[in-house]
């Protein structure tokens, strides 16, 4: 064949793109499985940074949460739970729950070292350049909060992207998502701005007002449905019981 012909050029071309791309599917099918891993790693890491905790290395990270994570499930609209199946809480694809007409509420049940409980929901919500999320680890009494994380895909640096830093989320800590018997999830508030409902508030990040917004109707939107639940907690502690 004229290795100058049109026809030769094509053909060479043709096969040349099937050998590439058939090593590098090989390539991306033998590395989908160590990605997936770091993936589910990470999402354990963030989980378990609500209620305070840091494993000692990227070994330990899925040994550290089977330990502490006892249970995981799904919820009704009711507080019941629906599913309680291995995995069917860590599974939820929350940015494509937010968008669902009826949505899935997974639950993280965690048990400490002391022997207390924490329950662990997630946030998904919208900021300046991107989503932004979370997880909230709230005590057994349905009402205080024990501790928050917030990431962000890309909010800027030094403003909207101090979401993830220990200052803001540390302030969640001690907050009560009750007020006078009555739910009231956490606001985010300029320093300085009362709360207009009452409900307990922390400081927005300076500088950082769409993505502090973006907080606060994350935590509305995505905490109210847990009402239910946190009202059985509640009754379960003797603290109240009832449909606030």
């Amino acid at each position: 064949m004229n290795k100058n012909s049109n026809i030769y050029q094509i053909v060479y071309a043709a096969v040349m793109v099937l050998i590439v791309g058939t090593i590098l599917a090989f390539i991306y099918m033998a590395l989908k499985p160590k990605q997936d891993e770091n993936i589910a790693n990470d999402k354990r890491k963030q989980i378990l940074s609500a209620v305070h905790m840091t494993p000692a290395s990227d070994n330990s990270i899925q040994d550290t949460f089977n330990k502490y994570i006892v249970a995981g499930y799904l919820l009704d609209k009711e507080g019941q739970i629906v599913d309680s199946a291995q995995n069917v809480a860590f599974d939820v694809d929350m940015k494509n729950n937010i968008k669902a007409s009826e949505r899935k509420l997974p639950v993280f049940k965690c048990r400490l070292d002391d022997g207390s409980i924490k329950y662990i929901v997630p946030v998904y919500g919208a900021g300046l350049w991107g989503p932004i999320w979370g997880y909230i680890a709230v005590d057994d009494n349905g009402t205080d909060i024990y501790g928050a994380y917030f990431s962000h895909e890309g909010e800027t640096p030094g403003l909207g992207a101090e979401i993830s830093k220990p200052a803001f989320q540390d302030q969640f800590k001690g907050k009560k998502l009750y007020k006078d018997g009555q739910f009231k999830p956490i606001s985010v508030l300029k320093k300085g701005k009362p709360a207009e409902n009452g409900e307990d508030y922390v400081d927005a990040v300076t500088g950082g007002t769409v993505t502090s917004t973006g907080v606060n109707n994350m935590l509305k939107d995505c905490l109210t449905p847990y009402e239910a639940f946190f009202n059985q907690l509640q009754c379960g502690t003797n603290l109240q019981c009832g449909t606030n």
